[in-house]
Formats: C-alpha cells, structure tokens, sequence
C-alpha cells in the first residue's frame, strides 16, 4: 500500500513537472517580442472580390463580383504590379501549362466564365489564349453592366513573362491540376530562368513531389507536405523537436486551428523561421481563399505577429496606421 502511495505521488509529481515544461517551452510569453510588419501575400495579384458565401467549385465568381473599387483584373501583370505597389512581399499566381508547351498565367480551368472564350484553359495555344478577354465576363449587377469588357485584351501573360517582369520579387506559383507530369514540366520550364529562391510552389499532392524531386532547392507545399510537417509537430513539437519535414517549406495555415499549433503565434514562428519554412496565416477555415481583406480583419491577429498574411485586397490593409504605414 505505501508503494503503491509512493508511486502516486511520483507520477502526480511527474506529471506537475511535464506540464510546466510544456508550459514554459511553448509559451510565448517568456519569449521575446518579434519586430516588424507582417509578410503580406496578395492573391492573384490586386483582384477583383466576391462574397464567399454558398460558393463552390462551379460557381463563377466573375459573374458576382463586389462593385468595383479599382481597375485590376487578376493574374496580369498590371494587377501584380499593383500589388507591390500597395506593399505585398509575395504575389501568388495561377498557371496553366498549354499545347505548345507554355504555361498560361490564368485561374480558371475553363474560359467562359471570365473571358469571350471557350473550353479547356490547357487545351488551347499560348496564342489562341493571348487573343481573348481576361476581363469579358466580370459582372457586379447581374449582367446589366460589364466594366471590364474589352479591357483585357491579351492581358493573360505567360509564367515567362512574369518572372522576367518581376526577377527580383517573390512570386508563389500554384498549379492547378494534380497531374504529375506537369510538376516535371513546370521544373524544366523554371530551370531556364535565375534567382529561383524567389520562388515557390504549391499545389497538388503528385505534381508537387515530382517538382521537388527535380528541384530540391526549391520551396514547395501541398496537402501532403502540410500534413507531413503539421501531425509530427503536433505529436512532438511541444518538445522543441522540429520534424524534418518541417524545414525549408511554406505552411498556409487557417486561423481556425492556428491557435492549436505548440507555441503559436511567437514561439512557433521563432522555430519555423529557424528552419527558413515560410508561415502564411489564412482567414477563417481556408475553404476558399478567404483572406485578411478588410482593416476589421487585422484586429484578429495576435499581438505583434509578423508572420504571413493571405490577402486579396492588399491596396486595403497595406494602408493601416501602425502597421504598414508610419
């Protein structure tokens, strides 16, 4: 009986000891305040936004766009210069690959939504995209009035294009299928052009692992990768232990389930940045791009964080006082 007391005893002790171990290792109030603004990472460039609620992935969100506030159309090269104009760190844009061997710099899968043509993005030349609209079918009152017709005239730029406009900035590329073969293209199209660690890439599971094996140095994320990192930090990361997965990648991380993360917001941004992984903060749940958009948004981020920021509309929030402006 008393080795069975004496045993009690050890394991609360124990246990008292684990707890304020844990407390004390992941607890960003012991840790020293970080500095500077956060890292602000525009959307398609400066876009033109939509109500999120009851989307999905057929809706086509030119067709329900907000009144707009100013003239940018996304994925060009206007728009993305735009927005590092207004402040962005990092543009993030969408590519296509095309039949003859290009990649279009383009959203959407299918052109009728946002443009006078038809069909497969990916199906078409380089110079059959170049000859449409990009800003033919946007509409903020049903269709009574479309504001950008006839203004994006051969504004879809190749991914060549923009690293050449734009070979000192950083630029997240996102491709659009799940096709493992377009990860090996797109490496043998980024391999003709320098200063690749101004880039990164994400998208799905297969074309990004093929991508990484063609180009190790090169920063990369998926649903995969994110769940590589994420489960084994959960599990251990309240020790300091830092899984190797973990390290030079890109996090995109919903603030729904941020605040779960061991040492978040401080601590674990001092361990990712130890290890030169990337952490993007997402609004809400990150179902559909939802971005810090609005000033309101800022007030949910913690104190002094200074980590990344998904925004589409980075001409808005780069203008707060005290944050991005003296």
């Amino acid at each position: 009986m008393l080795n069975l007391k004496k045993f009690i005893k050890r394991f609360l002790f124990f246990i008292v000891l684990l707890t304020l171990f844990i407390f004390f290792n992941n607890s960003s109030i012991f840790t020293k305040d970080r500095s500077g603004d956060p890292i602000l990472l525009a959307h398609r460039g400066l876009a033109q936004t939509f109500p999120l609620e009851g989307i999905t992935g057929e809706t086509c969100t030119a067709e329900i766009i907000y009144e707009p506030e100013h003239a940018y159309l996304e994925n060009t090269v206007p728009s993305m210069e735009a927005a590092f104009a207004h402040g962005a760190d990092i543009v993030e844009l969408d590519v296509h690959p095309t039949k003859d061997g290009e990649f279009a710099v383009f959203h959407d899968w299918n052109l009728e939504c946002r443009t006078d043509g038809e069909g497969v993005t990916r199906e078409h030349t380089m110079a059959e995209l170049k000859q449409l609209d990009v800003g033919y079918g946007y509409t903020a009152d049903n269709g009574e009035t479309y504001p950008f017709r006839g203004k994006g005239v051969g504004l879809m730029p190749t991914l060549g294009e923009v690293l050449k406009t734009f070979p000192d900035k950083q630029l997240l590329i996102h491709i659009k299928s799940n096709d493992a073969n377009e990860g090996v293209q797109l490496a043998n199209y980024l391999a003709k052009y320098p200063k690749l660690e101004n880039v990164a890439v994400y998208g799905g599971d297969l074309p990004i692992e093929r991508l990484k094996e063609e180009m190790p140095q090169m920063r990369v994320m998926s649903k995969e990768t994110l769940k590589s990192c994420l489960i084994p930090y959960l599990a251990v990361g309240w020790t300091g232990y830092m899984p190797d997965a973990c390290k030079n990648t890109q996090l995109h991380i919903p603030e729904t389930y941020a605040r779960i993360l061991w040492g978040y917001p401080q601590k674990f941004l001092n361990r990712m940045d130890a290890v030169d992984t990337r952490v993007i903060l997402v609004a809400g749940n990150g179902n559909w791009s939802e971005g810090f958009d609005q000033v309101s948004d800022l007030e949910r981020l913690p104190k002094n964080y200074n980590g990344g920021i998904w925004t589409n509309r980075v001409d808005v929030i780069s203008q707060v006082p005290g944050i991005f402006t003296e």
